[in-house]
């Protein structure tokens, strides 16, 4: 799904296409967002900002996504490495994922819809983690921006009562979903289940910071990992140790063909990540 196996996670009122081109150096993927798409999931965003976080609430979220990809896109054209966008959403409804996933498959981006969040102002109105315990929405939903044609992949969290993950996984695969991605929370053992249960392309979150993590979620089976709040600086010393890990695990190499990164952890170790 993208190359080298390390993705910026989603950073609410953060992570946008500056942010994205800033990691491409040693990262592989990065999404932006998260976006609140229809009405319900706006006015719980603004409800959000009013109690100091930050969101972004564009005027039209769908032409905002589209000048995002298309900034990520014609510097990808140009010159270095490139990175594969995605597009983290909040939404009630359909209609706006589909809309979202439609540029997102013209930009060969990867559609996320967010089943993380955990906010009550957002679970309220049937947003973020409320789609773990609402599979048949959670799947009708995984179907509507699948048919688009565009890759589709659910963020999701592990230790939600009432959510047995591993169903949660079937059910978007079913559905036509692509990937999943797993904040493990202080459950590392449910990425080895995800992952031995479907064959979802499988992103896990949570303490990644170090060799030893990313050691940890590859041999629980991951096709990537995922770096959240220290992508703040996605060119600061943590995200150089990770992607030099990663490169570690994932094989090295003593040429640099196109597209390859040249990544180090800080001190004399160095690696060809692919």
């Amino acid at each position: 799904m993208f190359e080298p196996p390390l993705a910026l996670a989603s950073l609410s009122g953060e992570a946008d296409a500056d942010w994205a081109l800033a990691g491409r150096n040693l990262a592989g993927a990065a999404f932006l967002g998260g976006i609140a798409l229809d009405e319900p999931s706006r006015a719980a965003a603004r409800d959000l900002v009013a109690r100091d976080r930050q969101e972004f609430l564009p005027a039209d979220p769908v032409a905002f996504i589209d000048e995002q990809l298309s900034r990520v896109a014609a510097a990808n054209r140009a010159v270095g490495p490139s990175i594969r966008p995605g597009i983290n959403v909040r939404t009630t409804t359909a209609e706006p994922l589909e809309a979202v996933a439609e540029r997102c498959r013209a930009y060969d981006a990867i559609c996320e819809l967010n089943a993380h969040c955990r906010q009550s102002e957002l679970t309220a109105v049937g947003c973020g983690e409320t789609l773990l315990t609402e599979t048949d929405r959670l799947r009708a939903f995984v179907a509507s921006a699948a048919d688009t044609g565009a890759k589709v992949s659910v963020k999701v969290r592990a230790e939600v009562d009432g959510c047995a993950l591993v169903r949660v996984a079937e059910a978007i695969e079913s559905a036509g979903g692509d990937a999943i991605h797993i904040d493990a929370m202080d459950s590392p053992g449910v990425v080895a289940r995800v992952a031995d249960a479907t064959d979802l392309f499988v992103i896990a979150n949570n303490g990644v910071r170090d060799r030893e993590t990313v050691r940890t979620y590859f041999d629980a089976g991951c096709d990537a990992v995922s770096v959240g709040r220290p992508s703040r600086d996605p060119t600061g010393a943590i995200m150089r140790r990770v992607a030099a890990a990663v490169a570690s695990e994932v094989g090295a190499s003593g040429e640099n063909p196109a597209n390859e990164r040249i990544v180090s952890d800080g001190g004399t170790n160095r690696w060809v990540g692919r």
